[in-house]
């Protein structure tokens, strides 16, 4: 089995801000101290739901229709991604480190869908990345933490 990389796109909130879930990868605080401690099983089902956040929120906004291009421009652009996981999470890091030098998403093989056709790029990636960061942590509140966890991160305790 090959080693599995950590998702960490080198914008880590968690360490550095004290957020729960982390504003780059998506990863809870703790999957993010403990990654190196985790077995191959547990680094998957991370991955695995991230994978499946990020699909859902860009495949409702984009299309990709040439998966060929899009990994060419990732390439070409230095913009590390992983092969094992959905081209819509490939597209995530296009646009999470390469929106802004985006003239036309056509030569990544990406078009927007038309009802978010009116949005610019750079509005539309705000809008994915506050909508994942709610639904990551929606998913963390509900399935992972303790009631004393929720307790001690909740707003009223700080």
């Amino acid at each position: 089995m090959t080693k599995i990389k950590t998702p960490c796109i080198g914008i880590c909130s968690t360490t550095s801000l004290g957020d729960l879930v982390c504003r780059g990868c998506k990863r809870y605080g703790f999957e993010v101290i403990n990654w190196n401690a985790y077995d191959a099983d547990a680094k998957h089902a991370v991955l695995k739901r991230i994978e499946k956040f990020t699909t859902q929120l860009l495949s409702s906004r984009f299309r990709i229709f040439s998966v060929p291009n899009l990994k060419l421009g990732l390439e070409q652009n230095a913009i590390p991604f992983d092969p094992s996981l959905s081209p819509y999470c490939w597209l995530h890091n296009l646009l999470k480190k390469h929106h802004q030098q985006i003239g036309d998403l056509s030569q990544f093989g990406v078009y927007v869908l038309s009802d978010h056709a009116h949005l610019e790029l750079q509005a539309l990636v705000e809008q994915v990345e506050e909508e994942l960061l709610l639904l990551s942590s929606a998913h963390l509140d509900r399935y992972q933490l303790s009631p004393e966890q929720k307790r001690q991160s909740s707003p009223e305790s700080k």
